[in-house]
């Protein structure tokens, strides 16, 4: 009995030791919470009202001259439209004012307070406790500050250029028409969704909540007890028992999302009669949805199977998925609302399912990791094209003072198509299964993040791949292609570039290169418009500048040093 004393009392050690931590943490985390958590969360939410109440006129404005002018939609569609926009606009001063208020209340007052459980990884003692007080004190200030500038972005920037795409679509595309006759019935549809979605999800999502309280206790009181999931490092144990504490904040939070995100569904239901041509459709997407939710929230909490409530069909025909080689094509198309519950419903209900430890979860390739890698990309073949004089700084300073990446498309569009080309053709050439990035990481389909936000780009690239792959470009053919992707129809910048690409004589390959240049620019035109990419592609413009300007500057010393040397001599 003697000889189990001394691992008797190391395990009572680790217990007391954890439960000091946990108290520890959660003195100092709260401390934090109070101090920096008010100016946190309002310089959040002023940033981000400002930003909606300030480009309010100017996105009514554009949306309307929009609707007028687009050659898209016929006229009784775009009545239908003009009509609907000051209920959608009333909609979205709502919605994003609530939600910034919520993000800002939850991001002050919680990020201090994760953060101080976040510095029991360290392993020395002292650097435990000093990044217990200091993490997430600045740095929460600061990432307020980032989130509004993105924010600022995508208003500013993104959706004017989604406007401006469609004012310029082709008169090839498809023209939307609509009967004047079918116009009640959509309004109609749209105002039954809100009266109809909006309270059932709110009834389901509060009847469930309780249940959801105790699941999610039971889940992870099971993986305290087993050491398992989040438990399983003991460094980790003080984030984890936080995680319990704070489980109810969870719940609540799942509830208003639920209930921000029934107005969605409940709007889609006006597209849904539209695009049947259907009333009666209209409504069985009403009703189908929240059977849906009902459905889904039953899966996710392990109760019965299906649902009670009808589910009728609203749709005459399922929607193909295949693969689309435009990303918007992709995204209208494949992401359509016929599977809107299990998209919107996966927003704001938190997975219950057997948890994975801390260590897999930050070792798993995640989106941030993917925007810093295709970042230092585009920085690393910026510089090969400085080097190769393709992009002077006249170019990237007409990006930094561009209101849109498309008013400086060799930087904007062509440098990230090209890093983009570049990867592609690495891939092809080292036989991968995936796509390898420059720093030989692969992302394939089995190991790729779980993001909707990279599912709309992955699959149309790796159909890209597959395309070069097939018609076998040629050495010529592929630095042609680089001009295409860089220049596009600046012919003069692409003579000027001697890099021994040519148009093929071949009218059929010459075409080939062609679309696949408008499809690669278009992805990026797509992806330039994503959160937080103009802010991390500044970055990248910004060093390639300071590069230019050093690289300028040791050119301008090597004839004095030169000189200098004749002279000594």
């Amino acid at each position: 009995m003697n000889l189990n004393m001394p691992n008797t009392w190391s395990g009572w050690l680790k217990i007391l030791y954890v439960v000091f931590a946990f108290c520890v943490a959660l003195f100092l985390g709260a401390i934090k919470a109070i101090l920096v958590g008010p100016v946190a969360g309002l310089i959040l939410i002023i940033g981000n009202v400002g930003v909606i109440l300030g480009l309010f006129p100017a996105h009514f404005a554009w949306t309307i001259y929009t609707i007028v002018n687009t050659n898209r939609f016929d006229v009784p569609l775009k009545v239908a439209i003009l009509f609907a926009v000051p209920v959608l606009s009333a909609l979205w001063l709502g919605l994003s004012i609530a939600g910034s208020v919520l993000l800002g209340v939850g991001y002050g007052f919680f990020a201090p307070w994760v953060s101080a459980f976040e510095a029991f990884r360290h392993d020395n003692e002292f650097k435990k406790f000093l990044h217990c007080i200091v993490d997430g004190t600045w740095d929460t200030i600061k990432g307020s500050c980032t989130v509004v500038r993105d924010f600022a972005d995508i208003c500013y920037h993104s959706y004017p250029l989604y406007l401006k795409e469609i004012r310029e679509s082709p008169s090839t595309n498809e023209l939307q028409t609509l009967r004047f006759i079918h116009i009640p019935g959509i309004v109609i549809v749209g105002l039954m969704g809100l009266i109809v979605e909006i309270p059932s999800y709110t009834v389901i999502a509060i009847v469930k909540s309780p249940y959801m309280l105790f699941r999610g206790w039971q889940r992870l009181l099971h993986d305290l007890i087993s050491r398992e999931g989040p438990f399983l490092e003991t460094a980790c144990i003080p984030i984890a028992g936080l995680t319990i504490l704070l489980w109810p904040l969870v719940v609540v939070g799942s509830i208003l999302m639920a209930i921000f995100s029934s107005f969605v569904v409940a709007i889609y239901g006006s597209v849904v009669a539209y695009q049947e041509r259907s009333f009666r459709r209209g409504l069985a997407y009403v009703i189908a949805m929240v059977a849906e939710f009902d459905e889904y929230t039953n899966d996710l909490l392990y109760l019965r199977e299906g649902t009670i409530l009808p589910k009728p069909q609203y749709k005459k025909k399922k929607l193909s998925h295949s693969s689309e080689l435009s990303v918007r094509d992709n995204h209208v198309r494949a992401n359509r609302f016929s599977s809107v519950s299990t998209e919107a419903s996966s927003i704001f209900m938190p997975t219950l399912a057997p948890s994975r430890s801390v260590r897999e979860t930050i070792q798993e390739v995640k989106m941030v990791q993917i925007w810093g890698h295709l970042m230092h990309s585009c920085e690393a073949r910026g510089k090969e094209l400085i080097d190769a004089n393709v992009i002077a700084l006249a170019d990237l300073s007409e990006w930094l003072k561009a209101k849109t990446g498309h008013e400086a498309a060799i930087v904007g569009i062509g440098l990230p198509s090209y890093s983009c080309l570049q990867n592609l053709l690495r891939s092809i050439k080292a036989g991968s299964d995936g796509i390898m990035l420059l720093d030989d990481v692969v992302i394939r389909n089995e190991d790729r993040p779980q993001d909707k936000l990279l599912e709309w780009f992955f699959k149309p690239l790796m159909v890209l791949k597959e395309q070069i792959q097939v018609i076998k470009l040629s050495e010529h053919e592929i630095r042609y292609l680089e001009k295409v992707v860089i220049f596009g129809s600046n012919t003069e910048r692409m003579e000027a570039w001697e890099n021994g690409g040519s148009m093929p004589q071949d009218p059929l390959r010459a075409a080939q290169i062609q679309g696949i240049s408008r499809r690669l620019t278009g992805m990026m035109r797509s992806i330039s418009k994503l959160p937080t990419y103009r802010r991390k592609f500044g970055q990248v413009v910004k060093a390639l500048i300071a590069y230019h300007s050093e690289k300028a500057g040791t050119a301008r010393l090597d004839p004095i040093r030169s000189a200098s040397s004749i002279e000594i001599v």
